[in-house]
């Protein structure tokens, strides 16, 4: 049987801004050439934000919903959890709140996914790609 997948709702204003704004810079990074300086950019972007009081679960997913609502059209390449989760961390340091950047990984089938979660270690995100079937192993998380 086929799902069907509907269009987010549009986020309210306070959380498009942060969205839109944050998306974009995460795809600028992807823009970087090199493959380290990317992967450092984006960690150093994600610990920028240390200072900043946690946010609750409810406002990270808020947040994490407006970023996927509010992916950029123009933009002609893939847009991965990478910079889905660069953009959630990004957006919620926007809103004046704090969440963590966490990068992980699976044995069988091999691969690697990226997903934010909150101050108490909440994850969000991290059921895209069959992350219920086969659960990530946090490898990394921003301070």
């Amino acid at each position: 049987m086929t799902q069907m997948v509907h269009a987010p709702h549009r986020p309210p204003w306070r959380l498009r801004l942060p969205a839109h704004l944050a998306m974009a810079l995460a795809v600028a990074v992807r823009l970087v050439p090199g493959d380290r300086r990317r992967f450092r950019l984006r960690l150093r972007l994600a610990s920028s934000v240390r200072p900043l009081p946690a946010a609750d679960l409810a406002h990270v997913q808020d947040v994490y919903r407006a970023v996927v609502a509010c992916q950029p059209t123009w933009w002609r390449g893939q847009i991965d959890c990478k910079e889905r989760s660069l953009a959630t961390v990004l957006a919620t340091a926007l809103t004046g709140r704090r969440c963590h950047l966490v990068l992980g990984a699976r044995a069988l089938p091999a691969a690697f996914h990226a997903w934010v979660a909150t101050g108490d270690g909440t994850a969000v995100g991290d059921d895209e790609a069959g992350g219920h079937d086969h659960p990530w192993t946090p490898v990394h998380t921003t301070p």
